[in-house]
């Protein structure tokens, strides 16, 4: 049993040990768990700060009676070990029968549709909340959308997220993962599939070529939309500020198509976990602010109004630590304003996520109309 309010389920991997970093910033005592206790000693002997956190380390299987056991007594589980299509179940259901408030760092859109439909009414009963997507490549866009909803009459949505840096091993197993799964935008209300294999050029502030963009998996966003009282129209599409790599990317999902799709289903994933492994396998170096830059670009349409915000930022991982930390202390020392499956923004207010993040420096947001 935890003795601790959090428990970081995957602490030795590049995402974890942020997720680390920032909870000692905030001062919240936690757990970082994992597999290999040797291996999480070693992450966390290099945290920045570490000698001021009170932590303690747990090894643990994947199973769920051993995460329960785990988790009992915490209050909230970040989770970082993606892909979450596949190693999400096991996780949410230990933190529902521990009595967790659950948030986790994914952004694959059919993993989020799942926790919507199996746990959201399961964790809303309990009053926890589910919360995946807790992290860059979802909850600032998020959180810029509902802004822009602020002082316009906007109907339509419409999301870019963007990084240059290095995606580490657990997102490029990710990128592979969901190239099978089925994307979604929402139009009218309703969800309705992306074309597969299919590329957009879209402009982005800040530079002056267009920049290759994918629906990814499809987001989380049009999913948190989903009856709206305002919004019927949800797009969201993201990338890496690297032309190649998105072109390769692109390739990718073409092959996939025509060559891996028609395959049995284990056999399917292991080539695709194959490819991801080709290329990383290895944990990148630290973020830097001067070489890591991110950017979200939300542009929103009503019949007469138009709104446009874009955020400019530094270290999407960085961020996405942060995001964790912040979640995890408003769940300990607050109240959230959603229970079951919602989005960061719903649960904790978009204004008070995006200063957490301006606050830190790794993102600034401007809003014109």
């Amino acid at each position: 049993m935890s003795k601790r309010p959090v428990v970081i389920y995957g602490a030795s991997g590049f995402s974890g040990r942020l997720v680390a970093e920032f909870l000692r910033e905030y001062h919240l005592p936690f757990v970082a768990a994992g597999r290999s206790k040797t291996k999480i000693e070693d992450v966390m002997a290099h945290v920045p700060g570490i000698e001021a956190a009170d932590y303690e380390v747990a090894e643990t299987s994947s199973s769920v009676e051993d995460l329960v056991k785990l988790f009992a007594g915490a209050k909230v589980v970040c989770n970082t070990v993606g892909p979450f299509i596949y190693n999400g179940p096991a996780v949410i259901e230990a933190a529902l029968q521990a009595g967790c408030h659950y948030v986790d760092i994914g952004g694959e859109q059919a993993w989020s549709r799942e926790v919507a439909e199996k746990w959201s009414c399961r964790f809303a009963e309990r009053g926890l909340l589910a919360a995946p997507g807790t992290a860059f490549m979802s909850a600032m866009s998020d959180a810029a959308a509902r802004l822009c909803l602020e002082s316009s009459a906007i109907d339509t949505l419409e999301t870019v997220t963007m990084f240059k840096g290095n995606p580490t091993f657990g997102s490029t197993q990710t990128i592979f993962a969901v190239i099978q799964t089925d994307a979604h935008y929402l139009e009218q209300n309703q969800l309705k599939p992306w074309p597969r294999a299919t590329r957009y050029d879209v402009a982005v502030p800040g530079y002056l070529p267009t920049q290759l963009a994918l629906a990814w998996g499809g987001f989380p966003q049009p999913l948190w939309f989903k009856n709206h009282p305002q919004v019927a129209n949800v797009r969201s599409m993201g990338g890496l500020l690297d032309r190649q790599i998105m072109e390769n990317v692109a390739a990718t999902e073409k092959l996939f198509e025509e060559q891996i799709r028609p395959l049995p289903k284990v056999e399917r994933e292991k080539k695709l976990s194959e490819m991801a492994n080709a290329v990383q396998g290895a944990m990148p170096p630290r973020e830097n602010v001067h070489d890591h830059r991110t950017i979200d670009v939300v542009v929103g349409r009503g019949t007469t109004d138009f709104v446009q915000c874009v955020i400019f930022g530094t270290c999407c991982y960085r961020q996405t630590g942060l995001i964790q930390a912040f979640a995890a202390h408003n769940l300990v020392h607050a109240s959230q304003r959603k229970v079951g499956f919602a989005s960061a923004a719903e649960a904790f207010g978009h204004r008070e996520l995006l200063r957490a993040v301006e606050s830190h420096g790794l993102a600034k947001v401007r809003l014109t109309s």
